[in-house]
């Protein structure tokens, strides 16, 4: 909205789901199969899509987003993008999840450093990364499992 001398107000507003209707996450295994039912499954093995799930102080699920869809080779993640999403849902934790369309699950060195500077970022604002969940056709890795993070 734009006042007349110029100035512009931002305001954020956001009204979270009921609790009765946000899924409870306790394992890798429920993050893993919200976010096979997000990636179409006909493209699991054609291109490459990372997503964030955006938690409660509970790790109830407030919701789920799409953040990049890139090819076969890859994709391109912005951090900032998901640290909007997370301070725009006033989330407390996330869990991050990209596909591997090549069917291989085990994370790459790029993988690792992301995460490292998701993690690092998320820090900042008091916001824990829990999980972040390679899968494929086949199945998944969790770098928090594997005491990655």
């Amino acid at each position: 909205m734009e006042k007349s001398n110029g100035i512009h107000e931002i305001e954020v507003i956001y009204k979270r789901p009921a609790i009765s209707e946000m899924k409870d996450i306790s394992r890798s295994s429920e993050a893993e199969e919200i976010f096979r039912i997000m990636i179409p499954e006909g493209k699991i093995d054609f291109k490459e899509f990372f997503l964030i799930a955006l938690l409660s102080r509970c790790n109830r699920l407030l919701g789920v987003s799409n953040v990049s869809t890139g090819t076969s080779a890859g994709t391109c993640v912005n951090v900032k993008e998901i640290l909007q999403l997370a301070l725009k849902t006033n989330a407390s934790a996330i869990i991050v999840c990209h596909n591997h369309p090549s069917g291989n699950i085990q994370p790459s060195e790029s993988d690792i450093k992301l995460t490292e500077k998701i993690k690092q970022a998320c820090k900042l604002f008091e916001i824990v990364l829990l999980d972040h969940v390679i899968i494929s056709s086949e199945g998944y890795y969790s770098f928090a499992d594997e005491g990655m993070i």
